[in-house]
């Protein structure tokens, strides 16, 4: 009796619930009953789906997938023991300065490339970062500017040529320097040539005599690039970074 009166209590409050939400006046009436429902997706027809968002144009799928390969092992072999290396006999300090003397000397380009895509303010902030860090910040061995509320923004030449509507192109995986595609490492070609016109702090023009501030700089590319070849523990790792740099590079033009 008592379990019956129990039941009949709960029917009583759930009907009331419904009739309750029939009569609401707030427009959201039965929102279930909007609902579409697809019966026919089943399991494959999600599979195939994402494989479609996941796909990228690669028509050298071949040979960039042996470039990967060797990129993995140059990695694995030779970038990541002398980046360790040069932890090792390098103070904290003294690569932190390195840093951000090159990633001043970046900041050039970034300016081109801010004035080309029409981004003014971007561009200010990037003129005075430049201002700061060279002066305050003594050559650019400190950063001063992200403290003062001037972060680093990156631009490059192939978000210029994306900004006007260069398609991006056959991805691309280039020999040490990793996924690109074939717009991007045009962008890559221009903004070296740049760079090395300009001659900002006359950096260029001694580098072409002490090639070993070249080697510094690419050391000090990888030892702050914090991906690592395994590290997504997939046996789709190369279509997994492809996806992600393709994307990635669709949202950097997009903003």
């Amino acid at each position: 009796m008592v379990r019956h009166c129990r039941f009949l209590a709960f029917a009583l409050l759930f009907g009331h619930g419904l009739v309750m939400a029939e009569t609401d006046e707030d427009g959201f009436k039965r929102p279930l009953d909007q609902l579409k429902i697809n019966p026919a997706l089943d399991q494959r027809e999600f599979e195939r789906a994402t494989l479609q968002a996941l796909n990228v144009y690669d028509p050298w799928d071949s040979w960039n997938r042996r470039v990967y390969h060797f990129n993995y092992r140059f990695d694995e072999w030779v970038f990541l023991p002398v980046v360790r290396g040069y932890e090792f006999v390098t103070p904290r300090f003294v690569r932190s300065g390195v840093s951000n003397f090159f990633g001043n000397l970046g900041d050039v380009p970034n300016l081109l490339n801010s004035l080309l895509q029409f981004k003014g303010k971007r561009a200010m902030q990037t003129t005075g970062r430049l201002l700061i860090n060279t002066t305050i910040g003594v050559a650019g061995l400190w950063d001063p500017a992200t403290r003062m509320g001037l972060p680093k923004q990156r631009e490059d030449f192939g978000q210029t040529l994306g900004f006007y509507g260069v398609p991006d192109g056959p991805y691309l995986v280039l020999p040490i320097l990793g996924p690109s595609n074939l717009r991007d490492t045009g962008g890559l070609v221009v903004d070296f040539t740049a760079e090395s016109q300009i001659n900002f702090l006359n950096v260029s023009e001694v580098s072409s005599d002490h090639p070993e501030i070249l080697g510094l700089r690419v050391i000090d590319q990888r030892y702050t690039t914090n991906f690592r070849y395994g590290q997504v523990n997939s046996p789709f790792e190369y279509e997994k970074v492809r996806y992600v740099y393709t994307r990635a590079r669709e949202l950097q033009i997009a903003e």
